[in-house]
């Protein structure tokens, strides 16, 4: 299920908000800027779906989001436990970092941990199969996908070359929870 946590950034044990509700993440992060949406499961989508039969499921949705958002390439991420990178690709997205592109992921499948960092706060969002979510270009934030990683995500880019992280030297991210500890 879906959770939004925000806190202050020089206080990570004490939660502000602490939300499961729908309607309240898109409302809490639509005011800070950052676009949040819940897309309907068009059926089961099996371990054997292909990139192709993916996009085919959600197209309406994604050539509206690509219409709105100027995004020229759409892609399909899929993350797997026994990944051979999976720990160096981890380890490399949960440092804060920025992007001069929009970052965009929708979860067709599993979940991930997007953290904000916008003013002083933290904005932890848990997404699940179903969620989108549009972290603005250069907004401060990290992500984990956890120690096992399982998921199916979309990935927009508004450039065919796709994002490039930009690393902020902060150690903000080490302060806060990790997926596994959610």
């Amino acid at each position: 299920m879906s959770q939004l946590k925000v806190f202050a950034d020089q206080n990570p044990e004490t939660a502000l908000i602490d939300t499961q509700d729908g309607a309240q993440i898109k409302a809490e992060l639509n005011r800070v800027g950052v676009l949040f949406e819940r897309w309907e499961t068009p059926g089961e989508i099996a371990d054997a779906t292909t990139q192709e039969e993916i996009l085919a499921l959600y197209d309406a949705d994604i050539e509206r989001l690509k219409a709105e958002g100027g995004y020229q390439t759409v892609d399909v991420l899929h993350m797997v436990p026994t990944h051979p990178e999976k720990d160096a690709m981890r380890q490399k997205f949960l440092n804060e970092h920025r992007h001069n592109e929009d970052e965009v992921r929708f979860f067709v499948k599993g979940q991930g941990l997007f953290c904000l960092h916008i003013d002083d706060q933290v904005y932890q969002v848990l997404c699940t199969q179903g969620d989108l979510i549009s972290v603005p270009a250069n907004t401060p934030h990290w992500f984990d996908m956890g120690p096992t990683p399982e998921f199916t995500a979309l990935r927009f880019f508004d450039n065919v070359e796709g994002w490039v992280p930009h690393w902020t030297e902060s150690d903000i991210a080490g302060r806060f929870d990790r997926l596994d500890q959610l």
